[in-house]
């Protein structure tokens, strides 16, 4: 079996989710059900089947996250040193034809997230990233087109 990559940063913040999950949220809902099972037939309470409905969402994302973080390889980013390489993990500033720079980081598929600049190592432009150099220019099929990048700089923090 094949282990996930995950960064440390990434790793911190999802056993965090996972803490505020398991004290805080589990037994606001428990308190919730209780409630709402104080308030009679159980079959026509909608408070009740919402509370249900919270916890299964609820119990879904923590077995989810403790299956991933038991099972992924934490990768401390600042230990790696490949130069001006694009490798898992690199912090890589981007160039667009327009002259629009953007920064992304790769990051393992659980941690993704495009609002924080996380792209997932698995993305078409994370997967046209890895093995360039900085200086480099290269172009990946987007869903809405051919994109064209230059590589203006490579961090590993």
């Amino acid at each position: 079996m094949s282990r996930a990559p995950i960064t440390k940063t990434g790793s911190e913040r999802l056993r965090g989710e996972l803490d505020r999950l398991k004290s805080v949220e589990r037994p606001k809902i428990i308190a919730a059900i209780a409630e709402a099972r104080a308030h009679g037939d159980l079959k026509e309470n909608a408070e009740y089947h919402a509370a249900r409905e919270q916890q299964s969402f609820t119990e879904g994302r923590i077995a989810e996250l403790e299956a991933a973080l038991s099972t992924a390889e934490v990768i401390d980013v600042s230990r790696l040193n490949p130069g001006n390489k694009v490798v898992f993990g690199a912090t890589v500033e981007l160039e667009e034809e327009s002259g629009e720079s953007v920064t992304y980081q790769i990051v393992g598929d659980l941690e993704a997230d495009i609002k924080m600049r996380l792209i997932a190592v698995s993305s078409p432009i994370a997967r046209a990233l890895i093995g360039k150099s900085e200086g480099d220019s290269f172009e990946f099929r987007a869903p809405n087109g051919v994109k064209r990048y230059e590589i203006t700089g490579v961090s590993y923090e």
